[in-house]
């Protein structure tokens, strides 16, 4: 059965990843896996010293290198497995019931390709610890909806679908109107452009798929630039979580005009859930 993961790494962001996964996990009835993976740049590459040539005086002190490296590396395995043994408790506090624990050697971009099949939804913090600078290219690289989260819990009443009229956010709404993550959540659906008449109509569209499903609905249709537009949405309305797709366009793209995905992954207050 797929996961709800939650993505331990020992920043301040960890509590709060445990704290949404654990809500997801018990909207959508899946269960609660907490991973933590110790990158190369926590543990040490064992030391050859075998071709050295005249080491004379530096033999002693080479050697016990070695051995603080060595301790080094049990030392960031224990300080993991207390991480994932604290975040398990916190989960079972929550209300969860048996979540399990996962550490993993390797890098976080890599692991979680490789686990990609048994996550339902990836929960993840937005900044701090190393898997914070891995945040954009986990997002690039999975095709599971992320839940990229700050630093603060705060259980979700209203949502905003950031809704564009293309294939991804069609299939979004979809999914937001069947699923009981959202069951009972305020939806507001904000499309932002200039070709207001043709994103009317698919605007429409959208919040008639989301009412029959029984979802209380606000539409509004916005324009300027799609990222002011929609922090000023979420500062007025009291939004808690946005929906949205992720890196709709090409990297040439977004180096020229910029993405509006990096944008809210640098800046959102609230959490992000990221579509592809």
């Amino acid at each position: 059965m797929a996961h709800v993961m939650a993505c331990i790494d020992g920043s301040r962001n960890a509590l709060a990843v445990c704290d949404y996964a654990a809500w997801a996990g018990k909207r959508i009835d899946a269960p609660l896996e907490c991973l933590h993976v110790l990158g190369k740049s926590g543990y040490p590459v064992p030391a050859d010293f075998s071709g050295s040539i005249g080491l004379g005086s530096r033999e002693h002190p080479l050697q016990e290198l070695a051995e603080l490296d060595e301790k080094r590396g049990r030392l960031a395995l224990e300080e993991g497995r207390l991480m994932l043994e604290s975040a398990r408790a916190w989960a079972i506090a929550a209300g969860v019931e048996s979540p399990t624990v996962r550490q993993r050697h390797g890098e976080w971009v890599d692991t979680l390709k490789e686990l990609e099949n048994d996550i339902r939804l990836l929960v993840i913090g937005r900044q701090g610890g190393y898997i914070g600078s891995q945040l954009e290219n986990v997002v690039r690289t999975l095709h599971r909806p992320i839940l990229v989260i700050p630093a603060d819990y705060r259980e979700p009443q209203r949502i905003l679908i950031a809704f564009d009229g293309s294939a991804t956010m069609r299939q979004g709404v979809e999914r937001v109107a069947t699923s009981p993550l959202f069951r009972g959540l305020a939806c507001h659906v904000v499309g932002v452009g200039a070709n207001q008449d043709a994103l009317s109509a698919q605007l429409e569209w959208a919040r008639a798929t989301l009412a029959s499903a029984g979802h209380t609905v606000t539409a509004h249709l916005r324009s300027g630039a799609v990222e002011d537009a929609l922090d000023a949405y979420v500062f007025d309305h009291a939004i808690d979580l946005i929906v949205m797709g992720a890196y709709g366009h090409s990297r040439i793209r977004e180096f020229l005009v910029g993405s509006t995905t990096t944008h809210l992954l640098r800046t959102s207050t609230v959490p992000l859930l990221l579509l592809r």
